[in-house]
């Protein structure tokens, strides 16, 4: 009796593991199924906070708003020249004009620190290039899911993301020289080389400043655009390809074991 029931529960045991190693590839399988959806959750999540940092703001709840700028420091310079704002009566402010209300506009860790008054609207929590940047990889994960039902995407080359990479570096690096020379004082606040090279072809306020629709506007949304392209086109595919074997291999266990997936449930062939 004691043997039979030692048996028996040696057996009760393994089933449980089994039981729990079939519920883990169950997880497993699901996750590897789903990790472009996952994915993309994750990436808007992190694109739309810091438009709710404005919404908090407008709403009179101040101390989650400013949380929200506090937490998104550590991925942008969060220059109010350079970022867009909500709930006010323009969508971008120049240096001048957040001077009139803001102190020392030429310290730049003082300068970030503007997120705007109730009169000009409150300022989004990350600047224009990390729109573009990180909301590129948004849309074109969500592109990602709608082109893969219909064919398959080879990842870009590693030489392919440098080339993606070189006009947002250009980009960036040019603007960090030019503020060296001071804050709205450097060559890509007056954009004069430009429009010398152009012959005086656009208005003033395409060259100077960084409002909508200006020069360092453009490159800062093209350039951000073809960062995220690159960076979607080179890891996504690679993804794919990685949780496909996940989930084959996966496949292959319960086949071997006479099991089946099916519906996130595990069915007996018998």
């Amino acid at each position: 009796m004691t043997t039979t029931d030692t048996s028996e529960t040696a057996e009760q045991a393994l089933e449980r593991k089994r039981e729990a190693a079939r519920k883990a590839n169950r997880l497993t399988y699901w996750l590897a199924d789903h990790w472009l959806l996952m994915v993309n959750t994750l990436v808007g999540i992190f694109v739309l906070l810091p438009f709710v940092a404005p919404v908090l703001m407008h709403l009179g709840l101040e101390g989650p708003g400013r949380a929200i700028h506090v937490m998104y420091m550590a991925f942008c310079h969060q220059f109010p020249q350079r970022s867009y704002f909500m709930f006010g009566p323009q969508t971008m402010y120049s240096l001048d004009e957040i001077a009139l209300v803001w102190h020392n506009v030429e310290n730049p860790l003082i300068l970030r620190q503007f997120i705007g008054t109730p009169e000009m609207g409150w300022k989004v929590a990350w600047s224009d290039r990390m729109v573009s940047m990180y909301g590129g990889m948004l849309l074109f994960g969500l592109l990602y899911a709608v082109v893969r039902r219909w064919r398959t995407i080879k990842p870009l080359p590693l030489w392919g993301i440098v080339l993606f990479s070189i006009p947002m570096g250009i980009d960036g690096l040019t603007h960090v020289i030019s503020d060296l020379f001071g804050i709205g004082q450097g060559f890509r606040y007056t954009n004069e080389w430009l429009a010398e090279l152009t012959n005086f072809a656009f208005s003033v306020d395409f060259y100077v400043g960084n409002g909508l629709g200006s020069f360092n506007w453009w490159m800062r949304l093209i350039t951000g655009l073809l960062f995220a392209l690159g960076v979607v086109w080179l890891a996504y595919p690679h993804l794919e390809r990685a949780f496909g074997q996940t989930r084959r291999q996966i496949e292959a266990k319960f086949r071997r074991a006479g099991l089946e997936l099916g519906e996130g449930q595990v069915r007996s062939k018998k």
